[in-house]
């Protein structure tokens, strides 16, 4: 949901930032490939009841494909938009910015739409009014002139539907976040803490829609992830040094990234086999997801050091046939994370028709897997004037 390129003048980009670590850099393709696979396992998540979510993230770590996403989008932020405040003015750099932001709550709003409608038309063969209430969507049905205020206001958000007003909150802030970070790191990241620490202890958020409903997705919370990941595209762009000595952090990350892996999977398998104990049970309140705790931030946090310290640039994954399938869904993110949301609809849809059997599952599963690769290859095909960018060879992108 980031932009494809960096934008310059006289062009008009609409997608994602190209991703360069450093100037005159390659386009570094971990970023287009981890955001793609955090696409499909948000798809892959949203789906109820769906065995095939055991194997996403959240099974292996604290955090899960949301923080991921949030992660990249704030890094390639900070390398597509931040150039153009040194090259083009402050106020240039918000104007390009905040354009973006229209062009996100535009697509919010025709996804909102179509969402509904899909929901709408799946009703009349359900004859289930449980599965409105399960998207949160019966107050938009039973009222839609006042529900609809709310859903321009980035209030009402039905299930499914939350990560897009958030990251429109987020990306609102990117102007004040790279002009603090540009003087010093802390000068941005001190305030932002702070703030994610004072949403945690008094529970600050955004009112939602209906009265009493709070965003799912806590923005106070949730920009102090965005501001970091900010400040590290800044550092990654510019070449400056990190604050804190970078030996160690490997090595706890780690650490942390196993500890975690082991007690989620304990938890996981509790879930889908009962017979096998949970043998430790952490306070649910530690992995609360609106509000972003510790152990969430600092998961997310733990797997970008390892994937920046132990999987190069070059690495053959990343341009295998498989691999740059994913690569395609993550930079054209924001048209093919919209899909993911229908399909997901539609997913539950088919299941409540066809049941819930293991293999129904996998084909419902795939096909939605392969729709989104499909998606990626049509835009990228569309992008490159009709003819389908093949994978650069790894001497290209070392």
């Amino acid at each position: 949901m980031t932009d494809q390129s960096a934008p310059a003048s006289g062009t008009n980009s609409d997608a994602v930032p190209t991703p360069r670590i450093s100037k005159g850099g390659n386009r570094d393709y971990r970023l287009d490939f981890f955001r793609g696979l955090a696409l499909l396992f948000i798809f892959i998540d949203h789906i109820p009841d769906n065995t095939i979510s055991y194997f996403t993230l959240r099974s292996f770590a604290f955090c899960d494909a949301a923080e991921v996403f949030i992660f990249i989008s704030g890094y390639t932020a900070a390398l597509a938009y931040a150039p153009a405040f040194d090259r083009e003015g402050v106020a240039m750099g918000f104007a390009r910015i905040y354009r973006r932001v229209w062009q996100l709550y535009v697509a919010h709003l025709c996804l909102f739409m179509i969402f509904n409608a899909e929901v709408g038309y799946t009703l009349k063969f359900l004859y289930n009014p449980l599965f409105a209430d399960e998207l949160q969507v019966g107050d938009y049905l039973n009222d839609p002139g006042d529900a609809f205020i709310h859903v321009l206001l980035l209030q009402f958000q039905p299930s499914l539907l939350n990560i897009l007003p958030l990251y429109i909150a987020l990306l609102l802030a990117l102007p004040f976040f790279v002009l603090l970070l540009r003087r010093h790191v802390l000068l941005g990241l001190v305030p932002s803490g702070i703030l994610w620490l004072a949403a945690i202890l008094f529970g600050w958020n955004m009112p939602g829609f209906p009265e009493g409903r709070l965003w799912y997705f806590d923005p106070f919370a949730w920009q102090f992830l965005f501001a970091i990941a900010v400040g590290l595209g800044l550092t990654r762009a510019t070449e400056r040094r990190l604050l804190v000595p970078s030996g160690w952090l490997p090595r706890g990350a780690l650490v942390f990234a196993v500890i975690a892996a082991v007690l989620s999977l304990s938890s996981s398998l509790h879930d889908a086999v009962n017979r096998i104990p949970q043998f430790i049970m952490l306070p649910e309140m530690w992995f609360d997801k609106t509000m972003l705790p510790p152990a969430r931030l600092l998961s997310v946090l733990a797997l970008a050091v390892l994937v920046g310290t132990y999987v190069p640039r070059e690495a053959r994954f990343l341009t295998s046939r498989a691999g740059w399938w994913i690569v395609l869904c993550g930079q054209n993110s924001l048209q093919v994370f919209c899909l993911s949301i229908l399909l997901a609809v539609l997913a539950n849809f088919v299941l409540n028709l066809a049941g819930y059997g293991l293999l129904v599952q996998c084909l419902v599963n795939l096909s939605g897997i392969v729709t989104m690769f499909g998606a990626g290859l049509l835009l990228a095909w569309f992008k490159a004037g009709g003819r389908l960018p093949n994978a650069p060879r790894p001497r290209e992108v070392s």
